[in-house]
């Protein structure tokens, strides 16, 4: 990215990642702490803002069940305590980032996927707050690895938009636009041929139908073909666990204008993004670019 963006932290943009193997140990405030939340696994990760790694391993829960918010919320605690008394940690006063596999606005959780129903309409941000002792900024779990991916993946030193669609159990999508995320698009719901498409081109609905890579591919090529048609981005990202077989349906995509990426991120975008998401918020962004100079 050419210039620091209104949202993100100066940290996360000013060094060169293909150095980033010898840069001096991170400083507290350097540093981030990032919660997943899955329908499946909660986990958790101290995060250099510098480069968007990990300093340490991740640390992961089964998500409880039912997985309400009074089941959860006691396990991102027993997670943040964990990552804080590591020997490389933030700040202790820092802010927390958590996703959640939902729409999330102004801290509310408006939808819920994979996670009991008793979180919509539920104040994610204030609750976690309460169960942490300090403060925290909540994002959609999609939204959240595509920013990461915007910044420190494949958007890497890029303008523009950028789309990363996220392939799994649905399809998750996030926008980011000179590298600032335009929150909750949603457009795994869009209508494609009278279908919603995630239940036409979802990782999940190529398993229920057995469809062969050259069918998936098809209907990847539709989808794809719809979304550049409405947003004509300048990148295309592709996450989820299919971006690692990037060669059994890239080829049915190659008349599509756009560029087309695998995601460089995997497993922790989450993690990543959810930190990266809480660091750039007013107050905080401040704290984590002490010592920079624009």
């Amino acid at each position: 990215m050419s210039t620091v963006s209104p949202d993100r932290p100066a940290v996360a943009i000013q060094q060169d990642l293909d150095s980033a193997d010898r840069l001096p140990d991170p400083r507290p405030h350097e540093l981030a702490i990032g919660i997943d939340i899955g329908g499946t696994g909660i986990k958790g990760g101290v995060v250099d803002l510098r480069t968007g790694s990990l300093t340490s391993e991740r640390f992961r829960i089964d998500t409880p069940q039912p997985a309400t918010p009074e089941n959860v919320l006691p396990v991102v605690r027993q997670i943040v305590e964990e990552l804080q008394s590591r020997d490389v940690a933030p700040d202790p006063d820092s802010a927390i980032g958590v996703d959640f596999p939902a729409i999330v606005k102004n801290g509310v959780t408006w939808s819920a996927a994979n996670v009991d129903e008793s979180w919509i309409g539920a104040e994610l941000q204030k609750l976690a707050e309460e169960a942490v002792g300090r403060r925290v900024y909540a994002v959609n779990d999609a939204d959240a690895a595509g920013l990461a991916e915007g910044i420190y993946g494949q958007g890497r030193n890029r303008d523009g938009l950028i789309l990363v669609i996220t392939l799994g159990t649905g399809i998750g999508s996030a926008l980011i636009h000179n590298g600032v995320l335009v929150p909750n698009t949603e457009l795994g719901h869009l209508e494609i041929d009278g279908h919603d498409a995630e239940s036409r081109a979802s990782v999940r609905a190529r398993e229920r139908e057995d469809l062969s890579w050259e069918k998936y591919g098809k209907r990847l090529h539709r989808y794809f073909s719809r979304v550049e048609a409405l947003f004509s981005p300048d990148l295309f990202v592709i996450g989820g666990g299919v971006s690692k077989k990037p060669e059994k349906f890239m080829p049915y995509l190659e008349d599509i204008a756009t560029p087309i990426q695998p995601a460089a991120l995997q497993n922790n975008a989450g993690i990543v993004g959810a930190a990266l998401w809480a660091a750039g918020q007013p107050g905080e962004r401040e704290h984590h670019d002490q010592g920079i100079t624009a």
